[in-house]
């Protein structure tokens, strides 16, 4: 899985740049709202701005990229969000802030759907072994985004938004220099080609799982900073110590479980692990040592969901990789933009009240998702032939059928 091309390592390495611009943000919500006078649902907005114009833009990613290939595409949303990020640290307003954060989310789709699409296509070995180094890529940029946020944040909230910046540009370079030209091969995508896909159960179901998944990632993300209560440089340790534990799951947990158990019961259980602890975590809201461990715990279940769920949106539909990633992103990000705002405006009126939402979405999710279990156990047979191809004996592949 290690031995890639020089394409795959230079996609992952700005992949990991744009993840740590997630992270990067978290521990300055609440110095945010401190400065500018600002409430927990308007802080939250950057998280809802954000992910409403990413979601709705993963409708013409594929559009974009099937005329112009995949490293311009690359290179125009490492562009977009230079911009967005760099201005957003300007602002002296939650609106101006807002404002820019959508114009990042637009890069970010442009960035994230292109970049899956190619890894996934790039890499030597299988779907599944291309969707851990993606993973990893993830991972490592959200382990050490709050990290570096929590240093930056610590002299001013601006300093993270234009370090995003600085970053993005580092990784425009790499992309330029290392990424060789990809012009655009195969038919040309049409803007409605997502929404179509969409009719296939399998995805379809895995996305609005996905979507009520947000409202418990969400609230930890968005809203858990607030009754925290921390300075920047705390929230951002909590938070590398959940992104941590996030990508050593994601690389070595889940796979291993999805070769032991299966996908959808490797998924249910990372699902149900999470809204437990959201469960104990509306409970101890009031006992910042049981949000602390709340936090940090969610990052072996989120690793794991992540890794199975990226791979089954690979393979759960017969459309091309790259529609059915904006599919489920569309799904997932588009209507899941209402989870940070909701968050925050039920936290104002109780801190408990948020996490136990999340804790009930992200349980619904799981009994919206066994309804496509036929499709999913699919996946897993999928998995087995690649596994075979390389070389495996069918003995062992056909215990992990079993075992599935």
């Amino acid at each position: 899985m290690w031995r890639q091309p020089k394409t795959v390592w230079s996609v992952a390495f700005a992949c990991v740049i744009a993840f740590m611009g997630i992270g990067l943000v978290d521990p300055i919500l609440k110095p945010i709202a401190d400065d500018l006078g600002a409430s927990a649902s308007q802080v939250s907005l950057l998280f809802t701005s954000y992910m409403a114009v990413m979601g709705v833009a993963m409708l013409v990613t594929g559009w974009v990229s099937s005329r112009t290939g995949a490293k311009r595409t690359l290179l125009l949303g490492l562009v977009v969000i230079i911009i967005g990020a760099g201005l957003a640290g300007a602002q002296d307003s939650i609106g101006g802030i807002v404002a820019f954060r959508a114009v990042w989310g637009l890069g970010n789709a442009l960035f994230i759907a292109t970049a899956l699409a190619t890894i996934v296509s790039a890499a030597r070995g299988s779907v599944g072994q291309a969707i851990v180094l993606y993973e990893a890529a993830l991972g490592v940029g959200i382990a050490t985004g709050p990290l570096l946020g929590g240093w930056l944040g610590g002299h001013s909230w601006r300093w993270p938004f234009w370090g995003v910046s600085a970053l993005m540009a580092v990784a425009l370079v790499a992309i330029l220099t290392t990424l060789p030209a990809t012009p655009p091969t195969g038919p040309r995508s049409s803007i409605s080609a997502p929404l179509r896909a969409l009719s296939h159960r399998g995805l379809l179901t895995v996305g609005i799982t996905a979507l009520l998944y947000n409202f418990g990632f969400f609230t930890l993300l968005a809203f858990t900073p607030f009754p925290l209560a921390m300075g920047a440089h705390q929230v951002g340790l909590i938070f590398f110590g959940w992104g941590l534990l996030l990508a050593f799951t994601s690389v070595v947990v889940a796979p291993r479980l999805q070769r032991r158990f299966g996908t959808l019961p490797g998924v249910i259980g990372a699902l149900v692990g999470f809204a437990l602890i959201l469960a104990a975590m509306a409970i101890g809201t009031d006992h910042k040592p049981v949000l602390v461990v709340g936090v940090v715990l969610a990052g072996a279940f989120l690793g794991i969901n992540n890794t199975l769920i990226t791979e089954t949106v690979m393979k759960v539909s017969p459309v091309e990789r790259g529609v059915a990633s904006a599919a489920y992103s569309f799904v997932r990000f588009g209507g899941g933009a209402i989870a940070p705002w909701l968050a925050g405006k039920l936290g104002e009126r109780s801190v408990h009240v948020p996490f136990w939402v999340g804790s009930g979405a992200v349980l619904l999710g799981v009994a919206v998702l066994v309804t496509a279990r036929r499709e999913i156990t699919a996946v897993d047979r999928e998995h087995v032939d690649e596994t075979v191809e390389q070389g495996r004996p069918l003995e062992a592949a056909a215990l992990t059928v079993g075992d599935a």
